[in-house]
């Protein structure tokens, strides 16, 4: 029995997903719960570091958007005064680090290395396992997404060779006081990439997701879960059939919350030409031919104003 017979039932259920909201649920990730409580004790230790160190890596210090941002730094929301936030953004490495890694050699304007904590020497390999494990489950989602949009399993394989994933660590300080909806955890916005892998900190509710309707729905941390909501890249290659969903994060919740993305990209040297099947004179092409870094980059400086 071939593997895309045993996975169509996966992968109409993914198709669902994509098409009416743009987000879905993952169970049995295969991410152990020990890599992922590694990454956030790291994460909180390096959130706990005095500014002034956290901002010896500050963001705006490279030219490819690796390192710290404070709070209020980014700005997802043009209308919104800030995002209530702090973050830390890596991508590719592996975890015995190389000079020479292939996979950099085509990120183009988005090239450059990650830059780490001197002070925690356990803090890189933390969360670079999660990283890698995330990146891990992101290939298995390929093919599911090529089956969904009726495409060959290995559609995207070699639009994906070379792991343009960039992974972020957050922390949402609780927000107290009087209420001021342009100024919360992370403003309304779509992601950039294909897709996201969402690791939430259960029992802290933050993430809203905007429905059809325009109202904002709660998207709850659920134990043994993962989140995978669609980015823009996705959007644009299947010409909107795949819906990039606005979504938002708000910290009322009085107590302090973290949580890990992955932004699962196709490599930056790949030219985000919409699917054929997903064009038809019914259904022009709706956005510009660009490459995945430059369409990438373009965003990162807009919300950090580089």
């Amino acid at each position: 029995m071939s593997t895309a017979h045993t996975q169509r039932p996966v992968a109409n259920a993914i198709r669902s997903a994509c098409i009416n909201v743009g987000f879905l649920y993952v169970t049995n990730h295969g991410i152990p719960e020990e890599t992922i409580q590694r990454a956030l004790s790291a994460s909180k230790e390096f959130f706990s570091l005095p500014l002034n160190k956290k901002m010896e890596l500050d963001i705006r210090k490279t030219p490819n958007f690796k390192g710290y941002n404070s709070i209020l730094s980014s700005n997802t929301d043009p209308l919104n005064r800030g995002d209530l936030n702090e973050g830390f953004e890596f991508g590719w490495e592996e975890i015995q680090a190389r000079d020479d890694d292939e996979k950099r050699a085509n990120d183009g304007v988005m090239a450059g290395a990650n830059v780490w904590p001197s002070d925690l020497p356990n803090f890189r390999e933390s969360v670079l396992s999660y990283y890698h494990a995330a990146v891990n489950l992101g290939r298995k989602m390929f093919p599911l997404f090529a089956l969904a949009l009726d495409l060959p399993e290995d559609f995207f394989d070699d639009k994906t060779e070379d792991a343009a994933a960039n992974m972020r660590v957050l922390h949402y300080p609780p927000q107290t006081g009087p209420v001021d909806d342009r100024m919360i955890g992370i403003g309304a916005h779509s992601d950039y990439q294909c897709f996201t892998i969402l690791w939430q900190e259960p029992g802290v509710q933050a993430l809203q997701v905007l429905n059809k309707q325009k109202e904002w729905i709660d998207a709850p941390p659920i134990p043994g879960t993962l989140v995978i909501n669609l980015g823009d890249q996705f959007a644009r290659w299947t010409n909107d059939v795949f819906k990039s969903t606005l979504h938002r994060a708000i910290n009322r919740s009085g107590v302090h919350r973290y949580s890990i993305p992955l932004f699962f990209g196709t490599d930056y040297d790949v030219k985000l030409e919409p699917i054929p099947s997903c064009v038809s004179p019914e259904r022009p092409s709706k956005y510009e031919v660009v490459t995945a870094g430059e369409y990438v980059k373009e965003r990162l400086k807009a919300t950090y104003a580089h």
